[in-house]
């Protein structure tokens, strides 16, 4: 039996706009991020999918996606799961600053080294595998074997819990994942084997818009 996973960050929040790191705040979308997510639900309704439970962050952003997607597929009243171990990486002092802010207090290759190191967290906050050492424990024993049974499972979350998943799906070297940027409201579908690998993998959306 192969189940099928569906990843979506969120649509474009408010903070996403004004170029603020975000974490663990918690901004709603903005008018495009709510067309985002329309989008996405959009391109899932046209494949037919019909989903078994979703999950989703403690984060209204994600939420209010999670919402809006399920809606558009005839699914608005689906259970679904919330729990922060699928929020967004925690920036620590980072959060609610403007990023060139950042930038002219500690430095261009500072912050450079915050955002894109794969294990050098900022002050008070997570590195993506930190971020990666709470959400691979909670995508192994409540995702992942509901996916294996055979059901149809959406996950709408935030980009770097998103790319910590994306990382073992597509079993990206730490070198790698620190290049890829997740784009909002687009959908990745992943049909998984038996052996919890992936057989096939579709991104339903326009990619160039990843940022």
């Amino acid at each position: 039996m192969s189940g099928t996973l569906v990843l979506v960050r969120h649509g474009q929040s408010e903070w996403n706009l004004k170029n603020l790191f975000t974490g663990w705040k918690d901004p709603d979308l903005t008018e495009q991020g709510v067309a985002e997510a329309h989008a996405g639900g959009k391109a899932l309704a046209e494949t037919g999918i019909k989903f078994d439970v979703a999950f989703t962050s403690d984060l209204s952003r994600a939420q209010r996606t999670c919402q809006i997607i399920l809606d558009e597929i005839g699914q608005g009243d689906l259970e679904t799961i919330r729990n922060q171990a699928i929020n967004e990486r925690d920036y620590g002092d980072l959060a609610g600053l403007n990023k060139d802010d950042a930038r002219k207090k500690w430095g261009e290759e500072q912050v450079h080294i915050w955002r894109r190191s794969y294990d050098v967290p900022p002050p008070g906050g997570e590195s993506l595998k930190d971020t990666g050492a709470r959400v691979w424990p909670y995508y192994l024993t409540e995702i992942l074997p509901r996916v294996l049974r055979g059901e149809k499972v959406l996950v709408a979350a935030h980009g770097n819990s998103l790319r910590a998943l994306v990382m073992i799906l597509d079993r990206l070297s730490q070198e790698e994942i620190l290049e890829l940027n997740l784009a909002t409201g687009v959908p990745m579908v992943y049909t998984l084997k038996a052996d919890s690998t992936v057989a096939d993998k579709q991104v339903l959306g326009d990619m160039s818009k990843a940022h």
